[in-house]
């Protein structure tokens, strides 16, 4: 069976029900399989061709997609984010023979030299989409900054899903509100999908704004949402925050390595649990789950094992196997960086602990240890302090050579536009909340971080610019 076919079942036993809003509209289980049935008909893709997918949250993304898995073909969501140079690149990576756009990007589409998706002639491609075909290819960064398409099949999807039933204790009476970007696995996976597969309703959001998702908890009631912490945040500074009745969610998730504690407790004290989901594009994603009747007693880690999947810390580093990792990379994705071994099991480049109850703590990368006077610190601890203070727009944690402990540990900080805040300052963040060795021996403040295509931070090039910078530059 394919991955729509879970939903069809849904569609002929309650054609009813409302499986989503979106701008004011309502669509019934019937309304949402008539216009999957109608787009498998008018769909020119055939078993294993890839078609692309740029614009906003919308209903139509999740209708190709369902769509394309009946016909055995796959989905490229492309980040909005991007500027036409960086989708050449990822669509020349997978070839797509199509490309469907939201009006919003008709400019920026036309650019690109993929043919336009159409649906309004019918092609009558019969259904051919099995569990075993690949379904989706999501483009993630490497540590060199070069995007590689995880390929993940219609099996990893249901699977994952299963996950996050595991993960939300998600049923048909759940609803959804769903504000993150959908190219994401993070948007699309951890509990959009599996609300619609699992018969629940969903609200998307075209794009996230505090208010808007302030407005919608309270009058439309939603059980489960997701943020990140930029999104949590947003919320919780929102002149609606202390007003708004955030009564109907029994859990909000949070996807995302590390999130700082004042914005966990934030939300703990309107009563609501923030677990976390911990996982990568590779694992699609969800691997670890804090449950709601954990998040009081264990905030800030990544929760335990969700039934089909196995963790275990290798010298430290998370790995990760199951049927819901990806097949591999679209083209390979070459040696760089984290990666598939031989017996399946996927190597995340995290760094992770285990405490004496089996929960999870995820506390860097491996590439990002210092290891200054024989310590191993990670940054991971120390951004997580900076994420706290109200001055600070965005920092960033790196070693720098230094002759007396082989690195020094270095803060980079940018500002919020009109605060201060002098270094001597900065480094009382840190007392008595990380050992002294961890603390900062310099501290570097700069008007942006270098980020790649895929918005990450790219510590190698802010290493190489802070070794042209330590001279000039106010420190420590």
């Amino acid at each position: 069976m394919n991955l729509a076919g879970t939903l069809e079942h849904t569609a002929l036993r309650s054609p009813a029900r409302i499986a989503m809003r979106f701008e004011g509209r309502e669509f019934t289980y019937g309304d949402f399989w008539a216009r999957i049935e109608r787009a498998t008909r008018c769909l020119e893709a055939k078993k294993g061709e890839r078609v692309a997918w740029l614009g906003y949250n919308n209903p139509e993304m999740l209708v190709l997609l369902f769509a394309l898995a009946r016909l055995g073909a796959i989905l490229v969501p492309l980040n909005w984010r991007l500027t036409v140079p960086e989708h050449e690149r990822v669509l020349r990576d997978c070839s797509p023979k199509l490309l469907f756009f939201d009006s919003e990007f008709e400019s920026h589409a036309r650019k690109l030299d993929v043919p336009p998706g159409r649906l309004d002639q019918e092609h009558r491609n019969p259904p051919a989409g099995s569990e075993e075909d690949d379904v989706l290819i999501v483009y993630t960064s490497g540590t060199t900054g070069r995007a590689k398409g995880a390929v993940l099949t219609q099996s990893a999807l249901a699977w994952n899903a299963l996950n996050s039933v595991h993960a939300h204790d998600l049923g048909e009476s759940d609803h959804v509100l769903t504000a993150l970007p959908m190219f994401h696995v993070g948007g699309l996976n951890i509990q959009t999908l599996p609300a619609l597969l699992a018969g629940a309703a969903v609200t998307l959001h075209k794009r996230f704004e505090p208010g808007t998702w302030l407005a919608d908890v309270a009058r439309l009631r939603p059980t489960l949402s997701l943020l990140v912490p930029a999104a949590m945040r947003a919320v919780i500074t929102h002149p609606d925050w202390a007003s708004t009745d955030l009564s109907s969610l029994k859990l909000l998730n949070c996807g995302s390595m590390v999130v700082p504690d004042t914005l966990i407790q934030a939300f703990h004290a309107r009563g609501i649990p923030v677990g976390q989901i911990y996982g990568a594009t590779e694992t699609a994603p969800i691997a670890t789950a804090l449950l709601a009747k954990d998040a009081m007693r264990k905030p800030g880690s990544a929760g335990t094992p969700v039934p089909h999947c196995e963790v275990r810390l290798v010298e430290g580093e998370v790995w990760i196997r199951g049927p819901a990792v990806m097949r591999g990379y679209w083209d390979g994705g070459g040696d760089e960086g984290p990666g598939l071994t031989d017996d399946g099991w996927f190597r995340s480049g995290d760094l992770g602990r285990v405490d004496d109850h089996g929960f999870y703590w995820i506390v860097g990368r491996t590439k990002d240890v210092i290891i200054s006077g024989g310590e191993n610190v990670h940054p991971a601890e120390l951004e997580n302090v900076l994420a706290d203070c109200p001055s600070i727009a965005e920092a960033a944690v790196v070693g720098i050579p230094d002759p007396k402990w082989g690195e020094a540990v270095c803060a980079v900080v940018v500002l919020k536009p009109g605060s201060e805040l002098p270094a001597p300052a900065l480094l009382q963040l840190f007392e008595g909340r990380l050992a002294r060795y961890k603390h900062p021996r310099r501290v570097i403040y700069l008007g942006e971080l270098p980020r790649n295509a895929m918005g990450k931070v790219q510590k190698s090039e802010l290493r190489t610019l802070l070794h042209a910078q330590l001279g000039v530059t106010q420190s420590l």
